[in-house]
């Protein structure tokens, strides 16, 4: 059985470049072997990831996440069980947040600016859905 979890988090310490970066790195070493794919959007002061895959696989994840001393206020936005990937062909990718316009929020959100803690979990993945077909994804596909 296959299964979606969208969660939002913030970080404890403002994000580098190279801490993004590895944790994709680790990402895109360690999800193949656990049939994981995924997206993880990032700004300074905030996490948003999906990551699909088998239900154990899944909420093992998700837990080692909540338990990430790294994170704070770690938020189940969605979780749900799936016939198919929407983020498949990535073993974790990244958005380009510089690529969120406010038109495309407010497509989504009450204002011009990314929340996913002040809006439904449905409207943040319809979000990250948009931005894989404006190709604000950053990376390779796997």
């Amino acid at each position: 059985m296959l299964v979606r979890c969208l969660y939002a988090s913030r970080p404890l310490e403002p994000l580098s470049g190279a801490f993004v970066n590895s944790i994709l790195e680790q990402s895109r070493k360690n999800n193949p072997a656990l049939g994981i794919t995924g997206l993880l959007c990032v700004s300074e002061d905030l996490f948003i990831q999906v990551i699909e895959g088998g239900r154990d696989e899944v909420c093992d994840l998700f837990n080692a996440i909540v338990r990430d001393q790294r994170h704070q206020q770690v938020r189940l936005l969605i979780y749900e069980e799936i016939e198919v990937r929407q983020f498949g062909n990535w073993t974790m990718a990244q958005v380009n947040i510089t690529k969120l316009n406010p038109a495309m929020l407010l497509k989504y959100f009450k204002r011009a600016e990314l929340d996913p803690f002040a809006s439904s979990g449905k409207a943040t993945l319809a979000l990250l859905s948009d931005l894989i077909a404006t190709g604000a994804i950053i990376g390779h596909r796997d």
